[in-house]
């Protein structure tokens, strides 16, 4: 019997968009159990990718159909008692372009292997060959081993991790940090300035490295899909990541700091998450959901550490970096989700609503509540130990001591290690803000103080956010109510998400509803809306405060020598 699995990709009729895949697997039991992944890795949500197979096939070594029984959603069960290898042959829709998604067109075929190959439990630790089916003038770009059509990975765990685009449009630079090879691919229409990118991308992975002391792998790719739509997604790999950004003529304009974050902070990933990972996830079950609480360190920390190093890399001014904090507070702070549902429950139940924001005020971001508790850990380390160690020691030591013993990371360990770094109790921090719902106000200027920054607020310019209480999006002429403060006006007179707000005190709207609210002011009388087909109105009730709020951090003008010393430290 042969002890590999063979996976071919062809792409015969790019306009239908449907890639043609067939693997071959050994098998040795009496019956069989195909699995599709139920998920991918970098999206802690179900997946339900078996919704694009069309077509699905099954023979034995005679090249004899078998019959096979769907058995669930992603799995077909066949009986194989007299076979020594099934060929498994179908057709994948592939039609949506993203970083985790499998896209087919006349001028690529771009695979993320976790979406649409199949494998048994049976032979997922054998190697995985690699037959892709394209033009002789397309290249590949990819992690896998191998050169030009063949590629192979040491067992379908790295397949799955891999992904690939072939195109003719790719173009790729590489640079070197240390022992690691890293390249920097474009796919698409794209004007790359490589003398700007290049030494931007190898300052911020050399601080990463050095702090770090090493790389967890010789070789590293960034596979970056150029769109000429609006664009932005990042999916981390342990060998590589791919993003997708656009539109193509703002990349090295206004989008470029946007390629920067993404780029640095999937990179961080190498090593927080596809090495240093939840146990949960340690191996992965792409069967099922792998449920954890950790989201705070795997995405949270991640997002503070991937801009971080930008600033401590000199890629960004601290200007710049302040920026980018500010977003992540604004979000903070416009969610009341943070008063409902801690960052734990949220991590969790990414499985059950991905990352929508689902039920309003339910729930609250990994990301964003997870950079904000990273920044404030990060800093009540610096103090407590003088500012010799930070987060990045307690990530360093968690990455040298837990893969290395092959298993993954609990809350627990990351608790132990925040207080052997620091030697303070994290007791309060977690049961107030990791487990519990407590306002963060006091902890982030308390963080910020300490480097001599201070954190403001005022009411948002917007009358609608500012003195109504609502958000709108533009709808052509009139404008979509997406959020509403509680408490606020627009709350209070029975405005709800969804309306399309049509006109104020009866003047119809063209594109100009905060002109209508300025000029009106405490003279609203009513306020008319769409909603489920009818023409309504409502007034609303006059509050004497303000409700949403726009919130910046700034530096101290006047700081003392410690803030000083503190701020230089933390950006080293």
């Amino acid at each position: 019997m042969e002890s590999v699995v063979r996976y071919t990709f062809s792409s015969e009729e790019p306009n239908k968009q449907y890639v043609q895949i067939k693997v071959t697997i050994p098998v040795s039991k009496d019956i069989t159990l195909v699995h599709l992944p139920s998920w991918r890795p970098g999206r802690y949500e179900l997946g339900n990718f078996a919704k694009n197979i069309n077509q699905f096939r099954i023979y034995n070594d005679q090249k004899k159909a078998l019959s096979f029984q769907k058995v669930s959603k992603d799995t077909w069960e066949i009986s194989t008692s007299a076979t020594e290898f099934i060929t498994v042959q179908y057709n994948y829709y592939a039609s949506e372009l993203n970083a985790g998604s499998t896209f087919l067109s006349d001028n690529q075929l771009y695979v993320n292997p976790v979406n649409c190959c199949v494998y048994t439990e049976e032979t997922q630790h054998l190697p995985c060959a690699i037959e892709l089916s394209i033009p002789e003038s397309w290249q590949v770009a990819t992690s896998l081993a191998g050169e030009n059509k063949s590629r192979t990975a040491v067992n379908f765990d790295e397949l799955a991790d891999s992904p690939f685009i072939c195109s003719p449009l790719l173009q790729v630079e590489k640079y070197q940090v240390n022992n690691t090879q890293f390249y920097v691919w474009f796919n698409g229409e794209i004007k790359v300035d490589w003398d700007r990118i290049l030494p931007d991308f190898e300052a911020f992975s050399k601080k990463q490295i050095e702090k770090f002391i090493e790389f967890p792998v010789k070789e590293y790719h960034f596979l970056i899909q150029i769109l000429p739509t609006k664009a932005y997604h990042g999916v981390e790999h342990c060998k590589s990541t791919v993003i997708t950004l656009g539109p193509t003529h703002d990349i090295f304009k206004g989008l470029y700091k946007e390629l920067l974050g993404v780029s640095s902070h999937e990179l961080y990933h190498s090593w927080n998450v596809k090495t240093i990972r939840p146990a949960a996830m340690w191996p992965y079950d792409f069967k099922k959901e792998n449920y954890s609480e950790l989201g705070y360190i795997y995405e949270g920390i991640t997002t503070y550490m991937g801009d971080l190093f930008l600033l401590k890399s000199g890629v960004f001014t601290l200007d710049q970096y302040l920026t980018e904090f500010n977003v992540q507070l604004q979000k903070h702070f416009d969610n009341p989700a943070r008063f409902n549902y801690s960052v734990a429950q949220s991590s969790f139940d990414t499985w059950l609503d991905g990352y929508v924001p689902g039920a309003p005020g339910r729930k609250v971001s990994i990301y964003t509540e997870g950079c904000l508790l990273a920044f404030v850990t990060d800093l009540k380390i610096r103090e407590a130990t003088s500012n010799k160690y930070g987060l990045d020691e307690v990530m360093k030591r968690l990455y040298f001591e837990f893969p290395m013993q092959g298993k993954g990371i609990s809350e627990s360990d990351y608790k132990t290690k925040l207080e052997n770094v620091s030697g303070i109790s994290f007791d309060s921090f977690f049961s107030d803000f990791i487990h519990g719902t407590n306002p963060y106000e006091s902890i982030l200027t308390e963080s910020l103080e300490y480097l001599g920054l201070e954190l403001t607020h005022k009411p948002a310019s917007l009358y609608s956010e500012g003195r109504l209480g609502m958000k709108l999006l533009p709808l052509g002429k009139s404008f979509y109510l997406t959020a509403m403060y509680p408490g606020g006006p627009a709350e209070l007179g029975g405005l709800r998400i969804g309306d399309e707000i049509i006109a104020i005190n009866g003047f119809v709207l063209n594109n100009d509803i905060e002109s209508w609210f300025a000029y009106f002011d405490e003279d609203i009388k009513e306020i008319t809306f769409v909603r489920e087909g009818k023409i309504r109105s409502v007034q609303l009730p006059e509050v004497q405060r303000f409700f949403y709020v726009t919130y910046a951090v700034k530096p101290i003008e006047n700081k003392n020598s410690a803030q000083e010393k503190a701020l230089k430290l933390w950006m080293e």
